[in-house]
């Protein structure tokens, strides 16, 4: 594999080396055969985790077409962790952080800049739209805006024209006519700004040719799409395994920011995701939640079609037997999303009730996330929970983790469709989980889903199926079946290539 600059200096461009008799372009050799553009914020091949395991699933499963993986990363630096596939053609690094594009600096930026930063300060500054139709337009308007700022962002430098004096008197002058309780100061402006353009980092960089563009999440993966779209009419395919702009409020709460930088960027993130449901031709939510909070956003109900992740039922047997102590288990990263410390002090009212009981929660400590971690193994000594909770860290195949306990269980605050509950239901093992995004719909009646944030919730239902074994044995041979009629990758698959195959 050999490492290639492209023109705007970053993003960093891997290029695989190409497969005998690969079609290049649509309608070449091979007639159906798409060029499509996987892209994702921060996973694939980067990092492992759910969606990375579906990336690599949908290039390895849908081998007639030749994809291109797109990745929205930091710095640029990061290190690829997975094997590419044969028909990956190419990945794209498009660091968020990195060197700034170069383009020639304009001193003074034109009028046409201008009009599309006024729209595009008018959407950071207003309040939610109500009503589907309002929604619409602000989507549509959003979109005009970004398009003007792509635009610029093609021939100058689009982060010297947001930060110059007059675009910034814009920002503030929109704020004022908004809000008249208090003005935004200029170093309110400055940080928001900031944040903001580097957000919009991929405006600056060659589009992406391709004749799909199929977007893992909402948010800044759409940027990518709306430029391909924009520059070669490239269709756009909407995946979300969770619901992108629910966590930005979320991450939001302990974000050491202002308060009206704190409006500034939700506005902004809201904006680019209703402006992401109006353009998309196909939008593939992973569950009927995401489908419904897509609706409330302004997405059009006849481009959208539910479609469930999928697994191999061969990569992930039933159990062989149970660990000789009861064991509640744990897979996933160390994140705060994850709410481990809900799932540690639920824990800790099970050990009351079985003394051997044991938690084992296996996977990565996510990026950023040391001290949150530090914060999980402090609840555990203080618990006095020492020997009996522990974390375990990545495994190599998430089946030995399932396996090491007779319960799983998901304590997360927010999600999609996790790959983790259905990988454990596969093998047998009944789990309990908190009623977030899709999770009520994979789970069914083959577990127990319980309110967020609720220890006790989750204590009462580990302690019935850790004491029950004829329930734990009927709720996991119901889990495995629920899986292998709902939820196979065979199924998963046949369902995109028909999305593929309806765009071309």
């Amino acid at each position: 594999m050999t490492i290639t600059l492209r023109a705007a200096a970053p993003p960093v461009t891997d290029r695989v080396p190409s497969q005998p008799g690969a079609a290049t372009r649509a309608g070449g050799p091979g007639g159906g055969h798409r060029r499509i553009a996987l892209v994702s914020e921060g996973t694939y091949p980067y990092h492992l985790g759910g969606v990375s395991v579906w990336c690599d699933q949908l290039i390895r499963g849908i081998g007639e077409h030749r994809f291109s993986a797109v990745a929205l990363t930091v710095t640029g630096l990061e290190k690829s962790l997975w094997t590419p596939p044969p028909n990956l053609a190419e990945i794209i690094n498009v660091p968020l952080w990195g060197p700034v594009p170069r383009r020639p600096r304009r001193r003074v930026p034109g009028w046409r800049f201008h009009q599309a930063y006024q729209a595009f300060a008018r959407a950071l500054v207003s309040p939610p739209a109500i009503g589907a139709v309002a929604t619409r337009r602000t989507g549509e308007e959003f979109t005009y805006a970004l398009h003007g700022l792509f635009q610029y962002a093609q021939r100058a430098d689009l982060g010297d024209a947001l930060l110059s004096d007059r675009a910034l008197t814009q920002l503030m002058d929109a704020w004022q006519a908004t809000r008249e309780d208090r003005a935004l100061t200029l170093a309110e402006a400055l940080i928001a700004t900031d944040l903001i353009e580097h957000t919009l980092r991929p405006l600056s960089l060659p589009p992406v040719d391709v004749d799909i563009c199929h977007l893992a999440m909402n948010g800044l993966c759409a940027l990518v799409g709306l430029a391909s779209k924009w520059t070669y009419g490239s269709r756009i395919v909407m995946s979300e395994h969770g619901v992108y702009l629910r966590e930005r409020y979320l991450n939001m709460v302990d974000e050491p920011l202002p308060h009206a930088v704190k409006v500034l960027l939700l506005n902004f993130f809201r904006s680019l995701a209703i402006a992401a449901y109006v353009s998309a031709d196909v939008l593939a939510p992973h569950s009927s939640y995401n489908r419904r909070w897509a609706l409330h956003h302004g997405a059009d109900e006849d481009r959208m079609w539910t479609m469930y992740n999928g697994v191999d039922p061969a990569e992930f047997p039933v159990a062989d037997g149970e660990p000789d102590v009861p064991t509640i288990v744990f897979m996933g990263r160390v994140d705060p999303i994850k709410d481990l410390h809900t799932l540690i002090n639920a824990f800790a009212l099970v050990r009351a009730e079985i003394p051997n009981a044991r938690l084992r929660m296996f996977g990565p400590v996510a990026t950023g996330q040391w001290a949150y971690y530090d914060s999980c193994r402090a609840l555990i000594d203080h618990l006095r929970l020492e020997h009996a909770a522990t974390f375990e860290g990545r495994v190599t195949r998430p089946t030995e983790a399932y396996h090491a306990g007779h319960i799983v269980v998901l304590s997360s605050i927010s999600e999609g469709f996790p790959y983790t509950v259905v990988e454990s239901m596969a093998t047998g093992r009944p789990v309990v989980c908190t009623n977030v995004g899709g999770v009520a719909e994979a789970v069914g009646d083959a577990g127990f889903v319980v309110p967020p944030r609720d220890h006790r919730a989750i204590a009462d239902a580990c302690l019935s199926l850790l004491l029950d074994p004829q329930l734990r044995r009927w709720l996991g041979t119901a889990a495995r079946e629920r899986v292998l009629n709902r939820f196979t990758l065979d199924q998963s698959l046949d369902d995109y290539r028909r999305v593929y195959q309806e765009l071309s």
